[in-house]
């Protein structure tokens, strides 16, 4: 099946096409349509909705990030993201819809650089960045033996 094809699926089924509507439009046995939209979970159309801005907001089954469809578990959270990647890009890209509490956040020093930054969530915090961490811990003896003569 090309992704012409896959598209095409995708809008008739999105259209309320059922899968004999769908084959004979397309030319395409019954079963593979069939197979296609069950392992895309476009297989209810019950919960099939159009695609638009405020439908992807909502988590229609749609990936916020690539906008694939998702496969849902039948209990638990329903998923916003297909894949951890996704999810990582999504909001690496969107920080400013993380809804931070102001309270939770405190103002450090590292104690490796000197820098002040803000922590969230964790008082205790002692360094900047990782790489700050990994100086003071590991790079703290070599340039300490290398001044003494």
């Amino acid at each position: 099946m090309t992704p012409a094809q896959k598209q095409e699926i995708y809008k008739l089924r999105l259209q309320g096409l059922g899968y004999k509507a769908i084959a004979r439009e397309m030319l395409i046995s019954v079963d593979a349509i069939k197979g296609y939209c069950k392992r895309h979970g476009l297989n209810d159309s019950a919960k099939l909705v159009p695609l638009n801005a405020k439908t992807i907001e909502k988590n229609s089954g749609l990936c916020l990030q690539c906008k694939k469809p998702i496969r849902q578990n039948k209990r638990g959270r329903t998923k916003k993201f297909c894949s951890d990647i996704c999810r990582y890009t999504w909001w690496n890209e969107n920080r400013d819809q993380c809804s931070k509490s102001s309270a939770a956040s405190y103002p450090c020093t590292c104690q490796h650089c000197g820098q002040n930054f803000i922590s969230y969530g964790n008082k205790q915090r002692k360094y900047c960045s990782h790489d700050c961490y990994i100086k003071a811990r590991f790079w703290r003896m070599e340039l300490q033996d290398k001044n003494v003569p």
